[in-house]
């Protein structure tokens, strides 16, 4: 007897609606060896991520390398997504940059203040689907 495979691959369209349905994220840098994860509050624009952060380990270590994942997750009582975003993260520097960035719906999550926008533009952006449920017998295979 075998079973189904219960996880579905989502499609790069699917994938950037399922990010736009939700606000909070984690971002991972690998800088000079180091890796880290950080949760950030985002906005989708289009085909990529924007995301406010203040003066920092964050800011530093992308300025050491761009190349950054960035993955979002959500579930309910009866099913699971998860996106993840490889790509590259640019701090935004020119004023139309950052004027067009202080246009989105973007405010930080802590009462914090965070002047530097960044944006992540995918390489791949890749997702699954899968319902929820109990384990099936491990004489399933």
């Amino acid at each position: 007897m075998t079973t189904q495979d219960p996880i579905t691959e989502l499609a790069a369209d699917t994938c950037w609606e399922k990010l736009g349905t939700q606000t909070l994220g984690r971002i991972v840098t690998n800088a000079a060896g180091i890796i880290d994860i950080f949760p950030i509050n985002y906005v989708v624009d289009g085909e990529s991520v924007v995301f406010r952060t203040a003066e920092g380990n964050k800011l530093v270590e992308l300025t050491l390398s761009d190349e950054v994942l960035f993955e979002v997750d959500s579930y309910t009582d009866t099913d699971a997504w998860s996106v993840i975003v490889r790509g590259s993260a640019k701090q935004l520097d020119t004023e139309a940059e950052i004027n067009a960035a202080e246009e989105l719906d973007l405010a930080p999550f802590a009462p914090t203040v965070k002047r530097n926008f960044v944006r992540i533009t995918a390489n791949q952006i890749t997702g699954r689907a899968f319902p929820r449920g109990e384990e099936p017998p491990q004489s399933v295979v």
